[in-house]
């Protein structure tokens, strides 16, 4: 394609990212050909291929066309009109209506010259459209936050005729348990109830799925924000044909019932996007028990805004990853967070000068231009075999899931002191413990003191329902005795909530929220670490730099408002 006939096809802003150094003339051409081929989005290539920053690009935008630029982030949600648009048409077009005054609508958008698209939508809104740039990321994380749910569960229910005024348990009233009866049809409801399960799943925001066999009833539960509820107890004789359908579905052996077995499922919820179900079989007294782990590619990319750091705890985070060499570990029970912590991580040092390798037990969320591998312990791949494999393969970044023994951490270290940044995780209770259950382990105190740059603990708590939330009065000294200090109780805005439970949020809760304890290895640790010191002598000289515990951390949640103090106890310990 000739020059002026390529310029005549690309949007003027991209002169000016070329004026200003961030893009070149044959970049432009690599990128036409790409997106006609992959059907992507220019702002989304220009971010993906060429490392610009999204500001960058919405900065450009907002300066070729004279249009104002909106941090969204900053913006309320909550006081997007409802019924501006169809939002249909907003979750294809990648529009955010903002606001409506008199005949005109501000909608934010991050590309204005893709004119069709805001033809249709000055069409369907019969109004003025005024145009807010904003950044294509902070964008896409809002579409996925207002209208993502609503747009997979619109989907799911046109896919599966799923009708939300009937139950689970309506549809199980139409199942047939005569043995002369046309099972055929019992199949088909059988089908309907699991789908409406994993529906009701979805919109729930359950992480997990439990199907359950026991000797007189059969019962399924979602752990919905880091809690088992109750939600089925469909009749036990259905047991065998919901296990053969899972399994079918997670293309699991049908016929072998005595080990377990891993599979996963791929639910399309839109033309572009599916749900992942991490599946797990296991035997049991009574049969097979299925539990399904919902894996949401989202939380991924959500940013390290959205895990909860304090501000003094984000900045030593992005201090350690932005170090040319050494160690971060991430330590907490399992559901306690640690894997989105690392994707969060590795996808800030995601970059087109960087290569990535990843071993994971398994690979719960594909990440674009990262290396992954499934660690397979059956045939000899395990998580030191993987490590030696990624020294070389020219890496840069190396992600190792799960330190598990003396190999594993002694190659990890050896990686880290040899000019690569290696992140991973243990399962401890404490920064402070997972310097001394290395050192136990087997590692060198040299080597741990030498090589580790920063350690996370972390717990996910519930997060109260902000719309029914209330102050709860509690005695100064046992408000002290909980923890806070003195200066704390000082405070004029020192309040304490607690749970109430309303149609938004059944119990009081809706959501979680991180809480962290990071501790970075500075020289007094490392001497500690060389002397053989034990994890008290090293929590103590972490609290001299500012170090917050575990503890502190969530009473710190508690006078925000995020969370109650019933949380913080089931999650901390003093």
């Amino acid at each position: 394609m000739a020059d002026d006939e390529l310029k005549s096809k690309y949007p003027t802003y991209l002169d000016r990212l070329v004026t200003n150094g961030f893009l070149t003339n044959e970049q432009i051409h690599r990128m036409f050909y790409e997106i006609n081929k992959n059907n992507k989005l220019i702002v989304q290539y220009l971010v993906e291929a060429f490392d610009i920053k999204p500001l960058i690009i919405a900065e450009a935008i907002s300066a070729e066309y004279e249009e104002p630029l909106l941090d969204l982030s900053t913006f309320n949600l909550s006081l997007i009109p409802k019924g501006a648009i169809d939002e249909k048409l907003i979750t294809k077009h990648k529009v955010i209506p903002l606001s409506v005054k008199d005949h005109s609508l501000f909608i934010a958008v991050a590309d204005p010259t893709l004119t069709h698209d805001l033809d249709t939508i000055r069409f369907n809104s019969k109004k003025k459209l005024e145009i807010i740039i904003v950044e294509h990321d902070k964008l896409e994380r809002a579409l996925e936050e207002i209208y993502g749910t609503n747009a997979q569960l619109e989907f799911l229910n046109n896919l599966h005729n799923n009708d939300d005024s009937e139950n689970t348990e309506d549809i199980l009233k139409e199942l047939n348990f005569d043995i002369n009866a046309d099972h055929e049809k019992d199949d088909t409801i059988v089908v309907k109830y699991l789908n409406k399960i994993l529906y009701d799943a979805i919109k729930m925001g359950a992480s997990d799925l439990h199907f359950e066999p026991y000797a007189k009833i059969y019962r399924i539960r979602y752990r919905i924000d880091g809690v088992l509820h109750s939600i089925s107890f469909p009749p036990l004789v259905l047991a065998p044909r919901l296990t053969v359908r899972l399994k079918i579905m997670s293309k699991m052996d049908i016929s072998e019932r005595r080990s377990p077995q891993d599979g996963r499922i791929k639910l399309p919820v839109s033309q572009f996007k599916s749900i992942d179900f991490r599946v797990s079989s296991l035997p049991t007294l009574y049969g097979e028990k299925l539990v399904l782990r919902i894996l949401d590619a989202s939380s991924a990319t959500l940013g390290i805004d959205a895990l909860g750091y304090e501000e003094d705890q984000k900045a030593l985070f992005l201090e350690a990853l932005n170090k040319p060499q050494g160690m971060l570990l991430i330590t907490g029970p399992t559901g306690s967070g640690k894997t989105v912590s690392l994707y969060t991580g590795l996808n800030i040092l995601n970059t087109e000068s960087s290569n990535i390798s990843t071993a994971e037990d398994p690979v719960e969320i594909n990440l674009e231009g990262i290396n992954q591998v499934n660690v397979n312990p059956k045939v000899g791949l395990t998580f030191s075999a993987a490590l030696k494999s990624f020294l070389r393969q020219d890496p840069d970044i190396i992600m190792v899931g799960e330190i598990r023994d003396l190999e594993t951490a002694e190659i990890a270290i050896k990686a880290a002191q040899t000019g690569h940044m290696v992140m991973s995780t243990l399962h401890t209770n404490s920064a402070p413990e997972t310097l001394t259950r290395l050192h136990n382990m087997g590692v060198a105190s040299f080597n741990l003191a030498t090589s580790i740059n920063l350690v996370i603990a972390q717990r996910l708590a519930r997060r109260l329902c902000n719309k029914c939330k209330k102050p709860i009065q509690i005695p100064r000294n046992s408000l002290i005795e909980l923890g806070f200090t003195e200066q704390d109780l000082s405070s004029s805005k020192f309040t304490v909530y607690q749970p109430v439970g309303c149609p938004e949020c059944r119990e009081g809760y809706k959501g979680r929220v991180g809480i962290y304890e990071v501790m970075k290895v500075t020289p007094e640790i490392s001497k500690i670490i060389m002397e053989d010191g034990n994890a008290l002598e090293i929590a103590a000289a972490s609290e001299k730099s500012g170090f917050n515990n575990l503890r502190r951390s969530g009473l710190i949640k508690v006078m925000n408002g995020l969370t109650s103090l019933q949380e913080v106890n089931r999650v901390t310990s003093e």
